[in-house]
């Protein structure tokens, strides 16, 4: 998976934010605030989803299905918004 525009991650106030730069300006108005897990897969959107999955495992106490599960929405949501392609 590719990130078709150009975020910066930021941390404010010990929360994950995507903050939209350059192009990314033009479509997306704001920031867009990740969750621990969200910003976990966002570092890792190179990888393919079961790879990602496993990691959170071994990060994470959760299952390998409710991981792949959480990946595969979570990217759902960013092919969705038009930010990954």
């Amino acid at each position: 998976m590719k990130v078709k525009y150009t975020f910066v991650k930021r941390e404010i106030g010990g929360e994950s934010f995507l903050v939209p730069v350059g192009e990314a300006l033009k479509e997306f108005c704001g920031l867009f605030a990740l969750s621990e897990v969200g910003s976990f897969i966002w570092d890792r959107l190179e990888q393919d989803e079961e790879t990602i999955a496993e990691e959170i495992v071994g990060e994470y106490d959760v299952s390998y299905e409710k991981a792949l599960a959480d990946v595969r929405e979570f990217t759902e949501t960013l092919r969705k918004t038009g930010m990954v392609e």
